[in-house]
C-alpha cells in the first residue's frame, strides 16, 4: 500500500476525483454532502493495475481549513495536486503547493480535472511550472474528468509509476503514528486512526501516548476496513486501544513505540521562507497531524530558536511547516536542527549558537553530535533520531574521543594535585573526582583510570612506594636496608617511630603495598607471606607454633599474627591439639 493526499484550490474536484477512482465517499460529514465542500479529511482506497493499493487522504481547498489540510499531508509522503482545466491556477492552488514544499513533500503527481469543460494544456503548462520550483520539482501530469471518466485508466497507471518512485519504508523502525482522528465505537472503546509511516503494529503490542507519556496497548487493528493481527507501514490503519478513554487523545496527538523518541517543548530549526528576522513573535507549527502554537527567537538569518505550548515527539531532521494564522500565511518550512538544545543565558550566546547552526543540515550526524555534546547516552541519541554506532566508553555513554582523551588528562592531573594534599590519604574518592571533571556518571570516572593508577575501594590514586610521599618512602626505605635479610622479624614500635612511621604513615604504606602488617605496629616487608609459607612448607607437618618460630627465626610477636594470618587465607590450617599443617 501506499498513501498519497490530495490537494488542491476548493471546489477543483479533489473530492469527486477521489470518488470516482475508488467508488467511495470521502465526505464522511453530512455538511460536506449538503454543500459539496469538504471541511475535514477523508479517506478511501482502491486497487492499482499492478495489483497494489492506494489509499487517500483526501483535505478540504477552502482557506479557512487550511489547519485541517495540513493535518492530512503532514505524515503523507506523497501529493495529488488538484487543478481544474477551466479555472487553472488558484490562490489555495498556490498555498497548498507551499505547504507542500514547507513540508518538504518530494513526490508528487499532476491532476487537471474536467478536462470535459476546458483545454487541460494551459492549466498543466502553469501548474506544472509553479510545482517545478518546489521540493516536488517535475511531476508528471494527468488530465481527467470526473463526470465523464476520461483519464481515469491513464491516472491509475500514473499512481502505479509514482508508487515505484517511493522509497522503502523502515519496516523495523519505531512508530511514530499521528492521530488524524478519533472517537468511539460503542463496545469497542477508543478508535485512532492515522499514517503508518514507519514500523509496524501488532496486536496486543504497547504503545505510548506522545502527549502524557502514558501506555496504551492494541485491542485490534484494523487497515482498509480489513481486521488485521499485524499492519506494515506504509499504511493507513484503525487502532482500537484498550481501555482508553475518548478524552485521552485527538487530533495531533501521536502514538510512539515506548521510549522511542524524545518529548521537547524547545527546538532550534532552520527556516526556509520569511527571513527570520520578520517573524512575529508567536506562529503555529505543524508538524504530523499537530498545529501547537509557537514562539520564535531568531538566532541567525535562516534559524530560529522555537518554544512549543506544548511538548512534541521531534527527530532531528523532522520537516515542518510554520503559520501564520492571523495573516492566513505560510511562513516557510522548517527543517528540525536540535530537539535539546543548550540554554542561551549568558551575553553573546545566541550569536554563538547561530554559529554552530550554520554548519548544521538537519541530517542526523553521530560524530557532530558528540563533538557538540561531549558526553551523552547512546539511548538519548537514538530517541533523538540520530543513530548510535560507536562503541560506548562505560555503560550506554558515548563519547567524543578528543573530549574523552581530555579527560583522562585531566583525571591525572587530579589525583597527582590531591596526592600532593593529601599525602597518607590511598587516592582521590571517585565522587570528589566526578566533581572536579564535571561527569555526570561515576561510572565514566572508573572508566578513565589508566596505568599507573589503579581503583581500589572508591578511590584513585597510583600503585605501589612510587604512590608514597618521599618521607615515608624513605622510611621504608630503612626498613628494607635494616630486615632484608631478616623477613621474619619486625621493628618494635619505638624503632617506627624513630623512622617516623606513626599510625597514618604504616597504613599509607600498607595501602601501597610497601608493607605488610600482621597487627598494630607489628610489620613486616610484603614479600614475607610466600616466604613464611615455603619454610613452613619444609617442616615436618603438622608443626608447632614453638617449631615454626624457631625455623622462621622471629618471635612469639610476629610468629603468632602471621601464623593466624596463614590460617585466614587458608595457606594453614590449626588442629584441634594447636598443630598446624600447610594446606597443598
Amino acid at each position: 500500500m501506499f498513501v498519497v493526499a490530495t490537494a488542491g484550490h476548493v471546489d477543483h474536484g479533489k473530492s469527486t476525483l477521489v470518488r470516482a477512482l475508488t467508488g467511495m465517499e470521502p465526505d464522511r460529514w453530512a455538511e460536506e454532502r449538503r454543500r459539496g465542500m469538504t471541511i475535514d479529511l477523508g479517506f478511501a482506497w482502491t486497487a492499482l493495475p499492478s495489483g497494489g493499493t492506494v489509499a487517500f487522504v483526501d483535505v478540504p481547498g477552502h482557506e479557512r481549513f487550511v489547519p485541517n489540510m495540513l493535518a492530512g499531508v503532514g505524515p503523507v509522503p506523497a501529493a495529488l495536486i488538484v487543478v481544474a482545466a477551466d479555472e487553472g491556477w488558484m490562490p489555495q492552488s498556490a498555498e497548498h503547493l507551499a505547504a507542500l514544499d514547507a513540508l518538504g513533500v518530494a513526490y508528487g503527481l499532476l491532476v487537471v480535472t474536467r478536462a470535459d469543460l476546458a483545454d487541460p494544456a494551459p492549466a498543466i503548462a502553469r501548474a506544472r511550472a509553479e510545482i517545478a520550483a518546489t521540493s516536488l520539482g517535475p511531476v508528471e501530469a494527468v488530465a481527467v474528468s470526473g463526470l465523464t471518466g476520461a483519464g481515469l485508466p491513464e491516472l491509475r497507471v500514473a499512481l502505479d509509476r509514482l508508487a515505484a518512485r517511493l522509497p522503502d519504508p523502515a519496516a523495523d523502525g519505531p512508530v511514530r503514528l499521528w492521530a488524524d482522528r478519533s472517537f468511539t465505537v460503542r463496545g469497542s472503546g477508543t478508535v485512532v486512526t492515522g499514517t503508518l509511516g514507519a514500523g509496524r503494529l501488532r496486536v496486543g503490542d504497547e504503545l505510548e501516548l506522545a502527549s502524557t507519556g502514558e501506555p496504551v496497548r492494541i485491542r485490534s487493528l484494523h487497515s482498509l476496513g480489513v481486521a488485521r493481527s499485524e499492519v506494515t507501514a506504509v499504511a493507513r490503519v484503525a487502532i482500537n486501544l484498550r481501555g482508553t478513554a475518548r478524552d485521552r487523545l485527538g487530533r495531533g496527538d501521536a502514538l510512539l513505540t515506548p521510549g522511542g523518541f524524545h518529548r521537547t517543548d524547545l527546538v532550534d530549526v532552520r527556516l526556509t521562507g520569511d527571513p527570520a528576522a520578520d517573524l512575529p513573535a508567536t506562529l503555529t507549527l505543524h508538524v504530523g497531524s499537530a498545529a501547537v502554537p509557537v514562539r520564535a527567537r531568531p538566532l541567525g538569518s535562516d534559524t530560529v530558536r522555537l518554544r512549543l505550548a506544548r511538548p512534541l515527539p521531534l527527530l532531528v531532521g523532522d520537516r515542518a511547516l510554520l503559520r501564520d494564522p492571523g495573516r492566513h500565511h505560510v511562513a516557510g518550512g522548517v527543517r528540525v536542527l536540535d530537539v535539546a538544545p543548550p540554554p542561551l543565558a549568558r551575553r553573546g550566546a545566541a550569536a554563538a549558537r547561530a554559529q554552530v547552526l550554520a554548519e548544521l543540515d538537519g541530517r542526523p550526524d553521530l560524530a557532530g553530535e558528540l563533538r557538540r555534546r561531549r558526553l551523552v547516552r547512546a539511548g538519548t541519541l537514538l530517541r533523538m533520531g540520530v543513530p548510535e554506532s560507536t562503541t560506548p566508553v562505560a555503560g550506554d555513554w558515548l563519547a567524543d574521543p578528543e573530549h574523552w582523551r581530555r579527560l583522562g588528562a585531566r583525571l591525572v592531573e587530579e589525583v597527582t594535585r590531591y596526592a600532593r594534599e593529601h599525602p597518607l590519604e590511598p587516592g582521590m574518592p571517585v565522587d570528589a573526582l566526578r566533581q572536579r571533571l564535571d561527569l555526570p556518571d561515576r561510572a565514566l570516572v572508573e572508566a578513565l583510570v589508566r596505568p599507573p593508577l589503579r581503583l581500589r575501594a572508591g578511590r584513585v590514586g597510583a600503585v605501589g612506594a612510587d604512590a608514597l610521599p618521599e618521607p615515608v618512602a624513605r622510611a621504608v626505605r630503612r626498613v628494607r636496608e635494616e630486615y632484608g635479610d631478616r623477613p621474619f622479624r619486625a621493628p618494635e614500635a619505638d624503632r617506627l617511630a624513630d623512622l617516623g612511621l606513626g599510625p597514618r604513615e604504616i597504613g599509607a604504606a600498607v595501602r601501597a603495598g610497601a608493607l605488610l602488617r600482621l597487627a598494630d605496629n607489628v610489620v613486616l616487608l610484603p614479600g614475607a607471606l610466600d616466604d613464611a609459607v615455603r619454610v613452613l612448607a619444609g617442616l615436618p607437618q603438622p608443626f608447632t607454633l614453638s617449631a615454626a618460630r624457631q625455623a622462621l627465626d622471629t618471635t612469639r610477636r610476629v610468629a603468632v599474627p602471621l601464623l593466624e594470618l596463614l590460617d585466614r587465607r587458608g595457606v594453614t590450617r590449626r588442629l584441634p591439639d594447636d598443630a598446624r599443617v600447610v594446606v597443598t
